[in-house]
């Protein structure tokens, strides 16, 4: 019974963030009909397509007015429907946001693009990487060797994208409580990744933020906020900004060396590195660990896939979990009330159809 118990969603079937966004969904609770093609089938099998898990598939064909006309009976009984296709597709569909508001005037009706529904990019084909480029966030991530570095696509499909979607499907359903109206909600990754740049654009304004990759605080170009290689060929990262927590760094790594009394000058920045460096290959990750985890020099150890799970504090908040023989991240945020829980594993293209239009109340016919 998590949060969002009670909604009954619609997500019409894509890739990527628009999966996520339906997944955390109802990882919340909510009654998530996932509308696929007909004759569609789940590439990556019920068991590891995690993006799909928690939700009821229908197979619709949406070439025909029935399928069309299924798809309205849904609206009809709906809360809130979530899409990414191209700008102007729903509506080549019959299904965009005028038709189903006018079945259903509270339905939230929440779409998202890479570029937005409107501008002179809206029409043109792009992913992640792509939408991350035009917002400042590609260009400030990377090393001054490497140049920019995709940071997978966390920054633009998921983080600009579909918890954009799910927070903007959510505000207007609470707006729609008092309202009684839906409205539509345009969701682009440009915006999204945009606003997740606020703090370094207000950085700039302040000229506390350089545009040069690796030379700002929290962009590697610090000593004391970094990745560091071990004897091992693992890493650890740091992030000991604040001089309380610096001191302890100092401390816990034996360092006396009057240099580093100089922690916020620029120009000791690139020689500091380069003896923590040298330092941190002297003993393994494990070793490093032993003497800096679960102190106050903001220190962590970095894991792989693999290891991340079988983490000491990971395994403590279960933050991953076994469900159905696969290991997963476990739904998150967490609430003390109305626990959130995966609903059921990922679904075959139209394994529900029957039973979710038996519990809508559609003629199945």
């Amino acid at each position: 019974m998590g949060p969002l118990h009670g909604y009954k969603i619609i997500e019409m079937a894509g890739i990527g963030p628009g999966p996520f966004c339906a997944m955390l969904l109802s990882d919340m609770g909510a009654d998530v009909i996932r509308v696929d093609r007909l004759g569609g089938t789940n590439v990556l099998g019920m068991d590891y397509d995690l993006l799909n898990r928690g939700r009821r598939s229908i197979a619709v064909d949406l070439k025909t007015p029935e399928g069309v006309e299924t798809v309205l009976k849904l609206v009809e009984k709906a809360d809130g429907l979530i899409e990414g296709y191209r700008p102007g597709v729903m509506e080549r569909l019959g299904l965009g946001p005028d038709v189903c508001q006018g079945r259903n005037p509270k339905l939230t009706f929440g779409r998202m693009t890479g570029w937005g529904q409107d501008g002179p990019l809206s029409h043109a084909a792009g992913h992640d990487i792509n939408y991350i480029s035009l917002t400042g966030a590609l260009h400030a991530t990377g090393t001054q060797s490497s140049g920019p570095v995709p940071p997978l696509n966390l920054v633009g499909d998921f983080g600009g994208g579909a918890m954009y979607l799910a927070f903007g499907l959510v505000c207007g359903l609470l707006e729609a409580k008092t309202s009684g109206k839906g409205q539509v909600i345009d969701t682009a990754m440009t915006d999204g990744a945009s606003h997740l740049m606020a703090m370094m654009y207000g950085l700039k304004h302040l000229g506390m933020w350089n545009d040069e990759r690796e030379s700002n605080i929290i962009d590697g170009g610090a000593h004391f906020y970094g990745v560091y290689e071990c004897a091992d060929g693992k890493y650890v990262s740091i992030g000991s900004i604040e001089p309380q927590f610096y001191a302890e760094l100092l401390d816990k790594a034996g360092i006396t060396d009057e240099a580093f009394k100089k922690q916020m000058k620029f120009s000791e920045w690139p020689n500091l590195k380069a003896k923590l460096v040298n330092l941190f290959k002297t003993k393994t990750r494990d070793e490093w660990c032993a003497i800096m985890e679960g102190t106050d020099i903001c220190f962590a150890p970095v894991l792989s896939l693999a290891e991340a799970p079988n983490h000491p504090h990971n395994k403590a908040r279960d933050t991953f979990i076994e469900y159905d023989g696969v290991v997963q991240p476990a739904p998150a945020p967490r609430f003390n009330r109305t626990v959130p829980e995966i609903q059921r594993s990922p679904p075959q293209p139209g394994e529900h159809t029957a039973e979710i239009l038996a519990d809508w109340g559609i003629d199945g016919a």
